[in-house]
């Protein structure tokens, strides 16, 4: 069943790329954290039936500090097989990160438990072309974490340098803190 929002004026976007209608997102699971927090997020036997997908989440880390990052995972893959790029802005800096031959996709940062209470960070994690195994598979993440005017926006970019079909995500923690109470990771699938 589809979700329902703005209706698509059937026109297309520019240079002819078409408009994806919020009609073509599917709902596929949705995971909330529950009072004992959880060390991390999967979401399994994803189905090959869709062209991308997508998750939507707000987070807050369990960690003794103001913030976290976080990091994602494809089909348990713990190797040395993942690359990224990230662009930060702070509303007084900007600056760019990458790297190659990671364990993981660096996703995003999000609020700590010494954050402001009730403060969560923001993200919108695309993969693209989850089913196509004759290219690697491709992330894009937008993300946005407010420390009451000290907190960023992020773009970041990254690789899983693998063919394989993806049937498994997991989100982590970057120190194992997990994830608070009401953190939630809805998984859309995209036609």
């Amino acid at each position: 069943m589809p979700i329902l929002g703005v209706i698509d004026s059937g026109k297309s976007g520019h240079q002819g790329i078409p408009i994806i209608s919020s009609s073509d997102y599917y709902s596929i699971a949705t995971t909330t954290v529950g009072s004992g927090g959880a060390s991390s997020i999967t979401f399994s036997s994803i189905p090959s039936t869709y062209t991308h997908l997508q998750i939507r989440a707000i987070s807050r880390s369990t960690i003794s500090g103001s913030g976290d990052g976080t990091y994602v995972q494809l089909n348990g893959d713990t190797g040395g097989n993942y690359a990224y790029h990230i662009l930060i802005g702070t509303g007084s800096s900007v600056v760019s990160v990458n790297a190659t031959s990671y364990t993981y996709m660096y996703n995003g940062d999000t609020p700590g438990s010494t954050s402001t209470a009730g403060m969560f960070g923001v993200f919108v994690v695309d993969l693209l072309d989850y089913t196509n195994t004759n290219k690697y598979k491709t992330i894009r993440t937008l993300n946005g974490n407010d420390q009451n005017g000290s907190g960023s926006v992020r773009f970041v970019s990254g690789l899983w340098q693998n063919t394989a079909v993806v049937s498994s995500i997991t989100v982590n923690s970057f120190n194992g803190a997990g994830f608070a109470q009401y953190t939630q990771f809805a998984l859309y699938g995209v036609k």
